[in-house]
């Protein structure tokens, strides 16, 4: 455990082997590996439980596996390729299906590559959209001063004197707004300053001025939309009812959060329904509950605490075990608590990537019982109450689909009364009572919901692109708005194209994509060139997407990521904004800002000092031209 694997490699021998594979792949969760399972070639990194992956870190177990790739052949070195690699300048020659092109094609790439290296020269078609117009404005303005020139030097008969000349060359001149440069220079270190206490980091001084162009943003899940820990928020004792638990800022304080109760299963209960309990009133002669807290409670080794120097509540161990540990302390049943009250642990069964569950004979008042917790279906197989009876298996199965569908983690607990305590895990994990099941999740920011509706205001659209599961996306999407609430109200097509997998995303040629309703609003399971791809494609639309704000010519695309994953799609974007606190350094030095708090809606701040900056220049340029013009007519 701690280690960092060196190498790509297939594992074929594994003992509860699971790696962190959030640098690579973003996923917030260590990854369960499984030598025996065998996947599709074009399966998505995220989704390869077979592999173990260079620079990810072994958090348990161990293993033994073949080296399938060192060195820059790795997943993590194909990134530092794409993070070196440097775009060709010449165009591509269109050609037909067969691969064929005429000789009109290659006339055709030869003339755009020519254009467009005078406009790099010119500046015109290079840098920010300010920067692109002011070039614009410089050419305008010289060939005025050239007309003028010439206009004086016709006033004179092209008789050229010493005083002709300066006059041409003054009046030429006057034309040219001097006092821009540094105008531009303080606009723009007043701005970072204020960018500062907005907790935002400007790292290149031209994105700052380019946010006020922004028109589509592309953002990370984990740790930026949501808190990076993990919640209970769903769990239901079986026979009695389901506890919901919301949204606190503070993930780790059992304090924080609401707590309601219904008596009726997940099937049946609505989002809105409950109300606010006290924890402590429900535990009052309530069985089923103080079971199910029980396991939840000792089937765990997370500890919560409160720090006596800071007064802020942390956190040790797995964080689906932390998440259980604070719903558990909810109603002042910690594990500390428990074992204080006469609770003994007597033996130990830890988590198995095999089995996927764990168990734990605990002993109070001479009364031993054993606690289970893990996947339901692996739960289920020691209970012989599911196991053998269908319509029983199915109504549970049917209230995990629907805590799963709002994009939460389910496992399963469960226990029963032992008179020994056996050495065989196999005689322990059997004729367990099911007693509920329990959902949880990454909660979203408080303030994201409020990001994206003002972003959605500001004529900016809001794109997902996440290494979770599909169902988690989507759930965690709607809940901080990007996929509108009246999503039926929309074609079929239109919503067919607003959530996708990378893999169905990577599978489409470019004028595949080219030819969606709307570019996907949320892309799950990302890899680092789906992002690349996703990029290009917003860039490919530029011509016929409506525009917001000031431009009128200019799409501009702001990504933001955290890990050595995101680097090449940070580089390549307009604007790229890199995590200053979960970020990794690859990540920081791909970008052009970073964001100290991680916060999106610390990105909506910056764009609004962006714009507010933008029109500040524009104004100035505006009082420039105005003094100018006077000097013009001098000339008549």
């Amino acid at each position: 455990m701690g280690d960092t694997v060196p190498a790509d490699m297939r594992i074929i021998e594994a003992m509860n082997f699971e790696t962190d594979e959030a640098l690579l792949t973003g996923e917030s969760l260590p990854v369960q590996k499984s030598p025996t399972v065998n996947l599709q070639e074009d399966c998505p990194v995220g989704d390869r439980i077979n592999m173990a992956f260079s620079s990810s870190t072994v958090t348990k177990g161990r293993a033994r596996g073949i080296v399938t790739a060192t060195g820059m052949s790795t997943e993590i070195g194909a990134i530092a390729k794409s993070l070196n690699a440097n775009p060709s300048k010449i165009r591509k020659v269109k050609k037909d299906e067969d691969g064929n092109a005429g000789p009109h094609r290659y006339v055709q790439a030869g003339a755009l590559t020519v254009t467009d290296t005078i406009g790099r020269f010119l500046g015109v078609n290079v840098g920010t959209p300010l920067q692109r117009k002011l070039s614009k404005l410089a050419i305008l303005l010289f060939c005025i001063a050239v007309v003028f020139a010439v206009i004086v030097l016709a006033a004179n008969h092209f008789n050229t004197p010493n005083e002709v000349i300066i006059y041409a060359v003054a009046t030429g001149l006057s034309m040219i707004p001097a006092s821009l440069i540094v105008v531009l220079t303080i606009t723009m270190a007043v701005g970072t300053k204020q960018m500062v206490q907005r907790n935002v980091i400007v790292r290149k001084l031209d994105s700052l001025e380019a946010l006020g162009a922004v028109t589509d943003i592309c953002s990370d899940k984990t740790g930026t939309l949501t808190q990076g820990k993990m919640v209970l928020r769903k769990a239901w004792v079986i026979g009695h009812g389901t506890y919901s638990v919301g949204t606190g800022s503070e993930p780790f304080n059992p304090q924080v959060g609401p707590l309601s109760f219904s008596e009726k299963s997940p099937v049946e209960i609505s989002e809105s329904e409950g109300g606010d309990e006290n924890p402590v009133s429900l535990l009052a002669g309530n069985t089923e509950l103080e079971n199910f807290l029980n396991v939840a409670s000792l089937a765990n080794l997370a500890s919560v605490f409160k720090d006596r120097e800071s007064g802020e509540w942390d956190a040790r161990g797995d964080p689906t075990e932390i998440a259980l540990q604070v719903f558990v302390m909810k109603f002042g049943w910690g594990r500390k608590t428990l074992q204080e009250k006469g609770w003994t642990q007597l033996a130990e069964f830890p988590f198995d990537s095999e089995l996927k569950r764990m168990s734990v004979i605990f002993e109070k008042d001479g009364n031993k019982h054993i606690f289970m917790k893990g996947a339901v279906e692996r739960v289920l197989d020691a209970c012989p109450e599911y196991a053998n009876n269908e319509n029983k298996r199915r109504q549970l199965f049917q209230n995990m689909e629907t805590l799963a569908s709002q994009g939460l983690r389910v496992l399963a607990v469960g226990s029963r009364p032992t008179d020994t305590v056996p050495t065989d895990r196999t005689e322990v994990e059997q004729n367990i009572n099911l007693l509920g099941l329990v959902g949880l999740y990454d909660p979203p920011r408080a303030e994201s919901a409020s990001a994206v509706t003002e972003c959605h205001i500001a004529g900016i659209n809001v794109h997902m692109l996440t290494g979770d599961h599909p169902a988690t996306a989507r759930a965690i999407a709607v809940q901080v708005g990007i996929i509108p609430k009246d999503i039926h109200k929309f074609a079929p097509d239109v919503v067919a194209s607003m959530v996708m997998t990378a893999q169905a995303f990577d599978r489409m040629s470019d004028q595949e994509i080219d030819d969606l309703p709307v570019l996907p609003l949320v892309i799950a399971r990302c890899a680092p060139q789906t992002k690349v791809r996703m990029i290009e494609a917003l860039h490919r639309r530029k011509a016929f997407c409506a525009m917001t704000g000031i431009f009128s010519v200019y799409e501009w695309w702001l990504i933001l990521g955290d890990g050595v994953n995101d680097s090449p799609s940070l580089k390549r974007a307009d604007v790229g904004i890199a995590m200053g606190l979960a970020g990794s350094d690859v990540a920081k030095d791909a970008s052009d800002i970073v964001l100290t708090d991680d916060n999106f809606a610390s990105i909506v701040n910056a764009i609004e000092e962006g714009r507010r900056m933008f029109d500040n220049i524009k104004k100035f340029i505006l009082h420039l031209l105005a003094e100018v013009s006077p000097l013009t007519r001098c000339v008549f």
